[in-house]
């Protein structure tokens, strides 16, 4: 994942892309024990947000008009943020789901972001969901 989000080290929170499109793209993550998130009740629901900020991130870098290469970008804001639970369990595999709103060509963005169990079919047994807005940097910055 490090080669598709400009984190490095333990802030590159995702596993691995499981599939991606033109507009969508499903990343894996599992919420480690090692995690810098972790305590004793598990990993915070909100630490989804930025899973779903990665995913989004690995999601513009696999698009052809990026040549492969992560921008740098910033989270600016999520909205209707729900989440069912208030900690994830350690251990647990995750699906990061995400789709894309808009992009425009100034970088800004908006994406619909949800949290499911790895596998999970049902689309109404999500764990937390949000809109996210993003801004990624020119290529030129």
């Amino acid at each position: 994942m490090a080669s598709l989000v400009p984190h490095q080290g333990p802030m590159c929170l995702l596993d691995h892309v499981v599939n991606a499109d033109e507009r969508h793209i499903v990343a894996a993550v599992i919420s480690s024990s090692n995690s810098l998130f972790a305590d004793e009740r598990g990993i915070p629901v909100q630490v989804a947000l930025e899973w779903m900020a990665q995913a989004s991130a690995a999601w513009s870098t696999l698009q052809p008009r990026e040549g492969g290469t992560p921008r740098q970008g910033m989270l600016l804001g999520a909205r209707r943020f729900e989440a069912n639970i208030d900690h994830l369990a350690l251990d647990q595999p995750l699906e990061v789901r995400v789709s894309v709103d808009t992009v425009a060509d100034s970088g800004l963005g908006t994406f619909e972001g949800v949290l499911y169990r790895a596998g999970n079919t049902c689309e109404n047994d999500w764990l937390a969901k949000a809109t996210l807005s993003v801004l990624q940097t020119p290529t030129d910055a």
